[in-house]
């Protein structure tokens, strides 16, 4: 059994690399991908080879995951600080109030800046441990076309009934734990910020390790 470590394709692989390190885990590429299906390509190829596949998608890496989880047969999903998509035949990849933002801040060449370059300074303080990991972190940040949110994804009818858990940082994704928790899934809070995976990768990695536990997948 291997978890594939889906990173935000507002973001890239090395968001996960410390979790990756302690799990022994695989990190999904999905660098250059700037349309929902080559997305969801570039995830299905980090999954080749794998058997018994544990998902662990962070933030909108999660409404890829249920279409991802029937096809590749997942055992189990750890949705981590991760969107949810609900129980209609397709989601948005951005809801209409976080459309209107994005919208907002798109640049004359018709594409919106790097994802850190999307809130104010204040709001990324305490968002990494270091300098050299946010400079890695806004390194691999692609430049998304506005059409990317605009678009929708296929929601397979009962994703919600196989095995998943899902860990929140602080209270950012509160809808969400409340869906998780309605639906019976396992569900842990620890308290920080959004990329918490960087700032603490060994607490992470042992609560996804007991969540897939909790969830039946191990």
């Amino acid at each position: 059994m291997v978890d594939l470590l889906l990173p935000s394709p507002l973001l890239g692989p090395v968001t996960w690399t410390p979790v990756a390190r302690l799990l022994g885990a695989r990190v999904a590429d999905p660098s250059g991908a700037t349309r929902p299906e080559r997305v969801l390509a570039a995830y299905e190829r980090a999954a080749e080879g794998l058997d018994d596949v544990v998902l662990v998608p962070h933030s909108n890496a999660g409404l890829y995951a249920p279409l991802l989880a029937e096809r590749l047969g997942a055992v189990a999903t750890v949705y981590v600080d991760a969107a949810l998509p609900g129980s209609g035949g397709s989601v948005p990849l951005a809801p209409p109030a976080f459309l209107e933002f994005v919208s907002g801040l798109v640049r004359d060449d018709g594409l919106l800046p790097p994802w850190t370059g999307w809130w104010d300074a204040a709001d990324l303080d305490g968002l990494f441990p270091d300098a050299a990991t946010r400079a890695a972190v806004e390194a691999e940040q692609p430049r998304l076309p506005l059409s990317y949110f605009t678009a929708r994804l296929p929601v397979p009818a009962g994703w919600a009934e196989r095995p998943s858990a899902y860990l929140a940082f602080g209270d950012t994704y509160a809808e969400e734990v409340a869906a998780a928790t309605g639906r019976g899934w396992p569900v842990t809070a620890i308290p920080g910020r959004h990329l918490h995976q960087l700032v603490a990768p060994g607490e992470v990695a042992a609560t996804i390790t007991s969540l897939v536990e909790r969830a039946g997948g191990r």
